[in-house]
């Protein structure tokens, strides 16, 4: 089998890397809100990067092991134990059947993730099988995971040499987290003095943002008239300015299509830091060019590359 749920914290779904090819249709891509922590934790167990694992927001779940497993855990320190002993984030772990997981609330950061060796094995919807809970689609019937829930693995070798399949942790918000963004597509909507003053304020996170959008509070950014345009295409990390002028960046599970002008968009390499933040967290945005942030994803991506293949040679 796999897990079964005891308590499942505030909020843990299903999620994978997310499901693409449906915008036109209305249906976001979704998928993990920090797709890079979640990766890493997929690399550590020997699994694609893609496969499907568990987030936790704030205060994470406890779950049994209804068989033997291999998994990793990524993301936020939300203290985790194994039988009631602490166990280490960001390498593989091997659990026995009838083992308990326990995580607690947020030591730091915002959202931790669970990748098992195999994967979770829940229907695949739309191509993915991550949850969309406003949609109601993927995951285990398109909610949140509750108590008592029991979800399956999907069979896999048990990786061999775990002792090496270890990373240092990843850094977590401390301070002022830096955000680097595109401008544009819309900032004709803003006077130079906004622009420029955007990517010089900083920002905090509130209590309204969510999977879908990370709401900021701070100094109005100027706009030279309305900022309502004709609805268009809403990206990930797009960084839409409504009438008060505060920023709203858009997240995975955002609506497809959108009327406020966006003055900037997120580098895709930097979405994840918005999964790690929590309300009254600081941000502040640095202006880069597209090459920029293309080279940032590309540095990414070569990192997962260079894990995975040194990985592949301890079996």
């Amino acid at each position: 089998m796999g897990i079964k749920i005891i308590n499942p914290g505030m909020l843990t779904t299903v999620q994978d890397q997310g499901r693409f090819g449906y915008l036109s249709s209305g249906v976001a891509t979704g998928g993990a809100l920090d797709a890079f922590s979640l990766a890493l934790a997929n690399v550590l167990v020997g699994n694609a990067r893609d496969a499907a694992g568990l987030e936790m927001t704030v205060f994470g779940a406890t779950f049994s092991f209804t068989a033997p497993a291999v998994f990793a855990i990524t993301g936020a320190n939300l203290s985790p134990k194994l039988n009631g002993t602490e166990v280490p984030r960001y390498r593989a772990v091997s659990a026995s059947a009838g083992d308990t997981l326990e995580f607690g609330i947020t030591a730091q950061g915002c959202r931790a993730y669970v990748a098992f060796a195999g994967g979770i094995d829940v229907p695949v919807a739309m191509g993915s099988r991550s949850t969309n809970v406003a949609c109601g689609i993927g995951g285990l019937s398109g909610r949140a995971l509750a108590a008592g829930d029991e979800l399956a693995f999907i069979g896999a070798p048990i990786p061999a040499n775990l002792e090496k399949r270890a990373i240092d942790p990843l850094p977590l918000p401390s301070g002022t987290t830096v955000i680097r963004a595109v401008l544009g597509p819309q900032p004709e909507y803003f006077t130079k003095a906004g622009i420029t003053a955007f990517f010089a304020n900083e920002y905090r996170l509130t209590d309204r943002s969510n999977r879908m959008a990370a709401v900021l509070d701070g100094d109005p950014v100027e706009a030279i008239g309305k900022t309502d345009i004709v609805s268009d295409a809403v990206p990930a990390g797009g960084v839409q300015i409504p009438s008060n002028g505060k920023p709203i960046v858009m997240l995975t599970d955002r609506q497809t299509t959108g009327g406020y002008a966006k003055i900037a968009t997120v580098a895709s390499a930097d979405l994840s830091a918005f999964a790690q933040l929590k309300p009254g967290d600081a941000v502040r945005f640095r202006k880069v060019s597209l090459g920029q942030a293309v080279a940032a994803r590309k540095k990414q991506d070569a990192y997962l590359a260079k894990l995975e293949r040194r990985l592949a040679n301890h079996g």
